[in-house]
């Protein structure tokens, strides 16, 4: 990756110019680097599917902002840069409690997080959520979420030290997948669970369902552990199971102005009043994004890594 000089971006009228002060590392960068990830259409060719800054200049049809002010938000692409034309249906406004680092580190998983257990599967308080992952950027915030809605936390990590953050997090049982069966040792501590959010795919279908309760609701956000999986039909009817894929960059303007709206409704004072926040494990310049690329390949963060970019 070099960071170079490029074209100034031309927001359309529905858009913000935005002077990016931070964005952060997702692992489906790392797929886009290697080319198994395109953007989608209209989107920038760069890196980023998340920033933090301020306001540059507004389109003739993006009402709610001026020159100037703190927002964040999720993108197609273009995040690793100087300036982004962000789509204003889904651009947020950013606490003054955030800095641009924490700013830069949270629309990209707490809206993955926040979509996938609650548009999606539906999760109430008083219910039980499996998450495999914790430590991730994702997994930090969904425990953070679901804790704050009420709901029980069940997490897998592959480290004690990962664990641990997670416990502290608000996660009641957690297992490390390195050792053992973790399916065993979650259902001896919870008793099985209602909502599973899974990033691994295919290596853990049978057992992931084998947890579930009844009308459990199983969502797939990634295929870490592969995309071609078997499994008995008859179990998930007798069960009334739901499986349930999903994704955030391909969906459309108006989905995503959904997501980000009831985000703000539901949490949006929690992070104002800094009760969640992102997991930060480390800010990097963003001239150093490969090397920040090879630390997430590796596994090694806890929480998020910040690019930052001014």
């Amino acid at each position: 990756m070099q960071w170079r000089e490029v074209a100034d971006p031309e927001p359309k009228p529905h858009e913000v110019l935005v002077r990016i002060h931070a964005t952060a590392v997702n692992r489906a960068d790392l797929a886009q680097r290697r080319g198994g990830y395109d953007p989608p259409p209209g989107a920038p060719p760069y890196l980023g599917l998340e920033m933090a800054g301020e306001v540059a200049a507004v389109g003739a049809r993006a009402a709610g902002f001026a020159v100037g002010d703190r927002v964040y938000s999720i993108l197609g692409g273009g995040g690793y840069a100087e300036a982004v034309a962000a789509d204003a249906s889904y651009l947020m406004p950013m606490p003054d409690a955030l800095s641009f680092a924490e700013g830069g580190g949270l629309p990209e998983v707490f809206l993955t997080a926040y979509v996938n257990m609650f548009m999606e599967a539906g999760l109430t308080a008083g219910e039980t959520v499996l998450i495999h992952g914790g430590a991730s950027g994702v997994g930090t915030a969904a425990i953070q979420l679901a804790r704050h809605a009420g709901a029980r936390v069940c997490v897998t990590a592959r480290s004690e030290a990962k664990l641990a953050a997670c416990r502290q997090l608000g996660a009641e049982v957690a297992v490390n997948h390195t050792t053992g069966r973790w399916e065993e040792k979650i259902g001896a501590a919870a008793g099985g669970v209602d909502v599973i959010l899974d990033c691994v795919g295919a290596s853990y279908l049978g057992r992931n369902l084998a947890l579930l309760r009844e009308r459990g609701r199983l969502v797939f956000i990634a295929t870490l552990g592969g995309n071609v999986a078997e499994f008995r039909i008859g179990d998930l009817m007798r069960k009334r199971q739901r499986l349930i894929g999903s994704v955030l960059r391909a969906r459309t303007a108006e989905e995503k102005a959904a997501i980000s709206a009831g985000f703000q409704r539901d949490f949006g004072a929690a992070v104002a009043a800094r009760d969640i926040l992102p997991v930060i494990h480390t800010v990097m310049p963003v001239q150093q994004a490969q090397q920040a690329h090879d630390l997430v390949e590796r596994y090694d963060n806890i929480g998020k890594v910040v690019l930052a970019v001014r």
